[in-house]
């Protein structure tokens, strides 16, 4: 390839456009060969990748949808930014499963629907955009609140657990880009799932587990809490209630399909029992809750209420410690 095009293909992350070939000086033959031949793949009409960079993005979903978006950027030139869904992608933010391939696009001067890709139009504030080289797009924030405005509450309070759970976000950048959308269509919906997240959340199970609690009608719990006994720690619990004694542990099948430092599934299983044994042994009452219970949880959330109904009693042989969300500070407490 011609440096001038490689030069071109860096500036846009893998991708370049005709125009970038005739400049290095491609004759139109020489590109339509290149495209007959496969070492050219088309993103769309003017638009390619070489096939290197295509392979490199197969079995990729968030690869090649990118490649989609920065190949509608270089036919729309300047103007709109990578955002919503599009955005979440760069960013690796969590979406739910469905969500369409539609290249999204944020302008303050359009609105647009074109091939592949559609073109909201709303303010863009510099604090708002972050400039990749190859192209621009909404920051962390302002990108979950633009897909929470559109999701269903449970899927945007899974990826604002998930964000401030990883420490992407900080609970008051949310606020604050919830309050800067206060006229937004759909901002009440994004309102409320901040609300109700909690980045102490440590998967989508327990973030969907603790709303399906909430809906049954059941208190919210506390996340993340470590238990003490006598000898000292002895387990951190997924939700807890103070009062009954109660420790939920949300227990998901990855945990045993692929687990973590070469363990086998087996020896998963074992280590799962033992922790909950030697819970069990400080007269902690346990709820677990797997992927088959949503998302009703009928059976985890009548035994949660037996329970409740049941503050423990007598002294207690464990003693609690808390743990604060993720990038918090008093100003971010969880309401």
């Amino acid at each position: 390839m011609h440096p001038a095009l490689e030069a071109a293909v860096r500036r846009r992350d893998g991708v370049f456009t005709v125009a970038d070939a005739r400049r290095a000086g491609y004759r139109p033959d020489e590109i339509r060969s290149a495209v007959g031949s496969g070492a050219w793949h088309r993103l769309r009409r003017g638009v390619y990748v070489t096939a290197a960079v295509w392979a490199a993005a197969a079995g990729d979903p968030r690869a090649r949808h990118l490649l989609a978006a920065v190949a509608a950027l270089a036919v729309l030139r300047t103007g709109p930014v990578l955002s919503h869904s599009s955005a979440a992608r760069f960013h690796e933010l969590v979406l739910p499963r469905g969500v369409d391939d539609v290249v999204r696009l944020t302008d303050p001067g359009q609105w647009r629907v074109g091939d592949g890709y559609r073109i909201a139009e709303a303010a863009l504030p510099a604090e708002d955009v972050v400039d990749t080289g190859a192209f621009r797009v909404t920051g962390v924030a302002r990108t979950l609140v633009d897909c929470a405005r559109e999701l269903p509450v449970a899927d945007a309070v899974v990826a604002f657990d998930a964000a401030i759970f990883r420490e992407r976000v900080r609970r008051r950048e949310l606020t604050a880009a919830v309050l800067q959308q206060s006229h937004w269509l759909g901002v009440g919906g994004a309102a409320r799932a901040l609300g109700l997240a909690d980045g102490r959340a440590e998967s989508p199970l327990e973030s969907r587990g603790r709303l399906a609690f909430l809906e049954a009608g059941l208190p919210r719990p506390e996340l993340q809490v470590d238990l003490h006994g006598p000898r000292g720690f002895v387990a951190r619990v997924d939700a807890w209630y103070e009062e009954a004694g109660v420790a939920v542990e949300f227990d998901g099948r990855v945990k045993y399909e692929d687990p973590h430092g070469g363990r086998t599934p087996a020896e998963v299983a074992w280590h799962e029992k033992r922790r909950e044994d030697l819970i069990r042994d400080l007269d902690v009452r346990v709820v677990r809750v797997v992927d088959t219970d949503l998302p009703l949880l009928r059976g985890p959330a009548e035994r949660l209420r037996e329970l409740l109904a049941r503050p423990l009693s007598g002294p207690r042989r464990f003693r609690t410690v808390r743990r604060p969300e993720p990038g918090s500070d008093p100003a971010d407490a969880v309401a």
